[in-house]
């Protein structure tokens, strides 16, 4: 179990170090995406929770997919990690917490080590995480060791303990790859080539755990090979710090105040701490079913979050006492927020990528369309009167409509326009994901009715 590390610092250390804890954990990462980063770290959090450990897992980046297998794995809750969406000092909030209850942290990084910026090595290197590298060696023997070596070195005193070979062929496979291996960088062990253990994925990624009906099999067969490796071994305890800033003084901006969140398979794409940061600020959540639900439940404003509305088109089309309920909030002028999918939702119509069509809410003028190709990808911010949310984006579809944006995102990394934010009445729409953490003001302002929200001049 996390031991407070003030047990054993001596009278002349510093406030940080005296707020800090232990607890042994470990990042997980990859040369690129695509080498099995989840399935390696769903498993070795399987493999401690079997030894009666209690274990916290975090996803490296502003991702809704992975989260839901790690979950289903360890059996607790999966927060994000982001150092721009949510800032250093948030990350550690959520870490220093977790070693406080956990008896080992794993980090699954984005991408590969050293892509974006900030990157999973940044991340890894703030928090002084060690690192171990998943690498998929379909077509690789003694080159894995150019890779650990480059991996290992690319940044001087980068902490990568090992590698990882996922889907070796044999034993004689095995071979090459140890016999590449350089000095100073470990062969941890490897899963072999197996369909059992690939999950499933989508069009924007992995699919959900609650989709997948033999997961639990998938990720218990890929643990028990995993405890047969050097991986399994209980990594060194970190040092996890206490951030300065105390969430709990949060001003009470939604005391009082009643939130009805959308959740189900169509709305799904929500972070565990936007939800935390509403009921800090003072609000009471409740949650409905878009799909199944035929009445709201009583509440002043309604989060509508992004998900796969366009794979459920018929069941959306054909609940109308849903439809009905939400037109009549919407009609009131009562606050709605509504994030991607939940934009989608709130037009006139949705067509998915074969063509299918199918008739939405319409309290929003336009329709979108399902398109085969990303149309939108990366980090946005949004400024309003009360703060500036910082935000993300990642879509396949296409909107038509005469709207005119209220706001207009700003791209982090490039000077074209990003996407738009619509204000209808109480409604604000856009295809962007926040972070309500970023600026807690102007989050809880999209839930309230006044002060509004209002387009600058």
């Amino acid at each position: 179990m996390a031991t407070p590390s003030s047990a054993v610092a001596s009278s002349s250390a510093s406030a940080s170090a005296l707020s800090s804890v232990l607890c042994p954990a470990l990042f997980i990462t990859a040369p690129g995406s695509n080498h099995g980063k989840t399935t390696v770290t769903a498993a070795l959090a399987r493999w401690h929770r079997s030894q009666g450990r209690r274990v916290r897992v975090f996803k490296t980046g502003p991702d809704f997919l992975d989260p839901t297998i790690l979950e289903r794995a360890s059996g607790n809750p999966v927060y994000q990690l982001d150092l721009w969406m949510m800032g250093v000092a948030e990350c550690r909030r959520l870490l220093h917490e977790a070693a406080q209850q956990a008896d080992l942290i794993l980090v699954e990084g984005v991408m590969g080590l050293f892509d974006g910026e900030p990157c999973s090595a940044d991340l890894a290197e703030l928090m002084k995480i060690p690192a171990v590298a998943v690498v998929d060696v379909a077509g690789v023997a003694q080159t894995l060791g150019a890779i650990g070596y480059g991996l290992a070195h690319y940044r001087p005193g980068f902490p990568l303990l090992g590698l990882l070979g996922n889907g070796v062929a044999s034993p004689r496979h095995e071979e090459m790859l140890r016999q590449g291996m350089p000095h100073g960088v470990g062969y941890l062990g490897s899963l072999p080539r197996n369909l059992q253990f690939k999950l499933p994925e989508r069009h924007l990624g992995l699919v959900p755990a609650a989709e997948v009906a033999d997961l639990d099999q998938r990720i218990d067969a890929a643990a028990a090979l995993i405890g047969e490796t050097e991986l399994a071994r209980m990594p060194a305890p970190v040092g996890f710090i206490a951030p300065e800033a105390d969430a709990s003084a949060l001003p009470q901006l939604l005391a009082g105040q009643r939130i009805a969140v959308a959740r189900d398979k169509a709305f799904s794409f929500i972070y565990p701490g936007n939800l935390d940061l509403l009921r800090q600020l003072g609000a009471e959540l409740v949650f409905f079913s878009p799909l199944r639900d035929a009445v709201l439940p009583q509440a002043d404003s309604i989060y509508l979050p992004g998900g796969y509305p366009e794979l459920h088109l018929q069941e959306l089309q054909g609940n109308l006492a849903m439809k009905q309920a939400l037109l009549g909030h919407c009609a009131a002028g009562r606050p709605l927020y509504a994030e991607c999918g939940g934009l989608l939702y709130l037009l006139e119509s949705l067509s998915d990528k074969d063509g299918a069509r199918a008739r939405m809410l319409g309290v929003l003028s336009g329709r979108a369309v399902m398109q085969r190709r990303l149309q939108g990808l990366g980090y946005q911010s949004i400024a309003l009167p009360q703060g500036t949310l910082r935000c993300h984006t990642f879509h396949y579809s296409t909107t038509v409509t005469a709207l005119t944006a209220a706001y207009t995102g700003e791209r982090l990394y490039d000077t074209s326009a990003g996407e738009r934010v619509y204000r209808v009445r109480g409604v604000t729409a856009t295809y962007l994901h926040a972070y309500f953490a970023s600026s807690p003001e102007a989050a809880a302002a999209l839930f309230l009715p006044s002060p509004e929200i209002e387009a600058p001049a």
